[in-house]
Parts: C-alpha cells; structure tokens; sequence
C-alpha cells in the first residue's frame, strides 16, 4: 500500500506566515505538522512508501526537510507543477496527478498534510480492510455550528456513507469528514472519472468527490476518537500550539 500526504495546497488564510513557507512544515509541538502524519504511518507495516505531493513553490523546502529525516519509510517528493494559488490542481487534482505520475497500482490511504489527530490510524486501516471498499475517516465536532464548515456526513448501521454534505448551511449533524481517506487500487480509475466532467472549483474540496463516489459504490465511514485538528487558520494553528 502507498501512503499520500497532500501538502500541494497554498494556504492563503494563513498568510502571512505561508506566503512563502509551506503550511505542513510550520511546527506544532516542535516538530512540524507532517512529522505527526509520519509518525501514524511509521506503525503501519502495510505501508511501503509515503508519497508527499507538494508544488514547484515549495518544493525547496520541501527537499531540505526531507534531508533531516529519520525515518525506515522510503519517502518520495512529488512536484505537481503548479506555481501559485490560482494555477492549483486541488486535492482531487493532485491525488489524480500523483496517481498518473506513479502508475499506481497499489492501495492508497491518503492524509491531508495539515491534519494532526490522535486517532488510531492501524484501526481505521483495519477497518479498511474488513469493508473491501472506499473508506473516509470521520470525527464528531460536537458543534453543528462548526460543522458548517466542513463536509457533514450521516453513517448507517453498517457504517456506510447514506449522506454528505459539503459546508451545509443548516448541518443535521455533528458527525464531518476528516481528510483521511483509503481507496482500493480496484477504485482509483474513479477519479479520473470523476475529474473528466466536472468544474475546477470542485476539484479541490475533496466532499464534493466522496458524495458524487458514494453514489456509485459503498463508502464507508471510521470515526475516529480522541483530538483532531485541521490546521486552516490562524484560530485552529493557535490552538493547536497552545494543547502541545
């Protein structure tokens, strides 16, 4: 199985610490963001390589990171050619780049690279598993308020997805999906697919992805436990600095 952080985007609501410096590098708990997501996957044996997707922009850091790594992982840097925030391919973009570029042939669990949870990641790729088909992992916010800004999603019994709703008005729940994601090799086709026939303002919110998926083959949901911050802006990196 391959492992892909998305780390691509440009973060212009965190300007201006990220005008020139890539948001999964700032530090939270004195190391930076993706070393937390490198150390979830370093228990996960299934895992034979980490792919970080990032753009020409960053790149450079992205390098000089990269020489400082302690890690039994093979870790593989990934440009996406893109240079700027109006030019972005988006997360569905760069996972159908990523995928192109590699030729994959692999199962794929893929984590935004501004994501930190405390979660068990071994139990939601166990999970994963068991259910034979795409899985997103899911958090309860406990705020509806709140959860207007992300992708609210409703679970049956089996713990398939029935609903989601990206960035709802009047949320009917609590319950949105994190950026963490496993796809069977048998379904990444799906997303070129899925690119093929949609507008470019929905290539970058992946909800817009899993509930046109959801409709075509089972997707399940994880719910994860404990933290989980999603690190895009200025309130939530302040926060997360504070708790570590």
């Amino acid at each position: 199985m391959k492992a892909l952080i998305l780390a691509a985007g440009y973060a212009t609501r965190l300007y201006p610490i990220t005008k020139d410096y890539p948001k999964p590098l700032l530090e939270v708990g004195k190391k930076p963001i993706i070393d937390h997501i490198l150390d979830k996957f370093e228990r996960l044996d299934g895992v034979d390589e980490i792919l970080v997707v990032t753009n020409s922009k960053f790149m450079p850091h992205f390098r000089q990171w990269k020489k400082g790594l302690k890690t039994k992982k093979k870790i593989t840097l990934i440009n996406d050619l893109t240079k700027s925030h109006g030019d972005r391919r988006g997360a569905i973009g760069d996972m159908n780049f990523v995928i192109r570029k590699k030729r994959l042939r692999d199962d794929l669990l893929v984590v935004g690279g501004d994501n930190i949870f405390s979660g068990n990641l071994k139990r939601f790729f166990s999970f994963a598993r068991r259910c034979k088909g795409p899985v997103i992992g899911a958090y309860n916010i406990k705020d509806k308020r709140e959860a207007r800004k992300y992708g609210v999603i409703r679970l049956d019994k089996g713990k398939r997805v029935v609903d989601f709703k990206e960035k709802p008005k009047d949320p009917g729940s609590s319950l949105i999906a994190m950026c963490i994601y496993y796809f069977p090799e048998d379904k990444l086709s799906l997303i070129k697919e899925y690119l093929r026939n949609r507008a470019s303002d929905k290539h970058d919110a992946t909800g817009f992805y899993i509930d046109w998926l959801r409709r075509r083959t089972a997707v399940y949901g994880f719910v994860f436990e404990g933290v989980w911050y999603d690190i895009g802006d200025h309130k939530f990196y302040r926060k997360a600095q504070e708790d570590f």
